[in-house]
């Protein structure tokens, strides 16, 4: 039997003389066929009939039980996705969350609720907080624009500690040398990442060429490092401009002088993702472990920090809280309870008993 239920649903229609489709079958309202038996596709145009009937319901405020999800989700994918910085990281999302809340109305959403979702999901934690934030960002948007009268707390999976690892200087020059020749693109990412601590995504649109309205870039006259682009918003992640180390500014400078308008290109060509050449880098360089690009960042910190970094210079310069810093990396500085220790080690001197017979 179909299952029953206030909200849109699939069902797989088995049609006498025709192949089966699923249809959308929705409490008082006719069935609607997707005109696909596949089933990712046919989810595919659930996700656009709820979202087109959330949009047609945007102007009306609403309490959090009189508000469905999928509205929400559709008001946010329309008003205010598109100048996020990775709209298609939340399309993806979206599409994630309403499998699950599409039935549910905004008055729904508890920790319980929050926690079963994560239970049925089936995902890296990461991700998981993830679609919930943009869970969370779209009712807390419908708030703030009136349509929704107050936005519920979305309870977020805990974060394990996992310790972090960093490469070593011996690591990090294997890795460079897997890189060369064969993914020299993955090379010069590595160098902008190792001297600069910046993260990956903006890494990989960073420009040497000239400022840019939409991705950070290298103003190799003033030895800056700018990035994000000048009409992108800041966000949680930040991403302060840095003065560059000479050894990166000269990387720079000639990459800019051989005709490369990115360090992170392939050929002329812009690229997004760069999965596969990293796992072969990776690969290559035989660690005996699988460092992720995240671990340059992590590594860039770690060495700061090993070299006398203070932690305010270091959570300005990484765009990382000072909390951050002082958890996971502190423990390797030089610094690290100096006058603690200088107090144990001052002018009291412990006699042992021997030397007291």
């Amino acid at each position: 039997m179909p299952a029953t239920g206030k909200g849109a649903r699939l069902y797989l229609r088995k049609r006498q003389g025709r192949a089966p489709v699923y249809v959308i079958l929705e409490t008082g309202q006719p069935e609607r066929s997707t005109g696909t038996a596949h089933l990712p596709s046919a989810q595919r145009r659930l996700t656009e009939h709820l979202l087109a009937r959330g949009g047609a319901a945007a102007g009306i405020t609403r309490t959090p039980d009189q508000m469905p999800i999928a509205d929400a989700l559709a008001i946010y994918q329309t008003d205010r996705l598109p100048e996020t910085r990775d709209p298609g990281r939340g399309h993806y999302a979206i599409r994630a969350l309403l499998a699950f809340w599409a039935d549910l109305t905004v008055g729904a959403i508890k920790g319980a609720t929050c926690r079963r979702y994560a239970a049925q999901r089936q995902a890296a934690d990461g991700t998981i907080r993830r679609e919930l934030t943009t869970l969370s960002a779209a009712i807390r948007f419908c708030e703030a624009e009136g349509h929704l009268t107050h936005a519920p707390r979305v309870t977020m999976p805990s974060r394990p500690e996992t310790p972090q690892r960093a490469l070593t200087r011996a690591e990090a020059a294997r890795m460079l040398a897997a890189a060369r020749g064969q993914a020299p693109h993955v090379a010069r990412f590595i160098i902008v990442s190792l001297y600069s601590g910046t993260r990956s995504a903006a890494t990989m649109a960073l420009r040497l060429d000239a400022p840019s309205l939409s991705s950070g870039w290298f103003d190799l006259d003033a030895g800056v490092l700018y990035r994000r682009g000048r009409a992108e918003g800041e966000s949680h992640k930040r991403r302060p401009p840095v003065r560059m180390p000479r050894q990166l500014l000269a990387h720079a400078r000639r990459w800019h002088q051989i005709g490369l308008a990115r360090p992170v290109e392939w050929r002329g060509r812009e690229i997004h993702s760069m999965r596969s050449a990293w796992a072969s880098v990776v690969q290559r360089a035989q660690l005996g472990w699988k460092p992720t690009p995240h671990t340059l960042k992590h590594t860039a910190i770690t060495w700061a920090i090993e070299s006398g970094m203070s932690i305010t210079d270091a959570a300005e310069y990484f765009g990382t809280s000072a909390a951050t810093i002082e958890r996971v990396y502190w423990h390797r500085s030089p610094h690290y309870q100096s006058a603690a220790v200088a107090a144990l080690e001052g002018p009291r001197r412990i006699r042992s008993p021997r030397a007291a017979e």
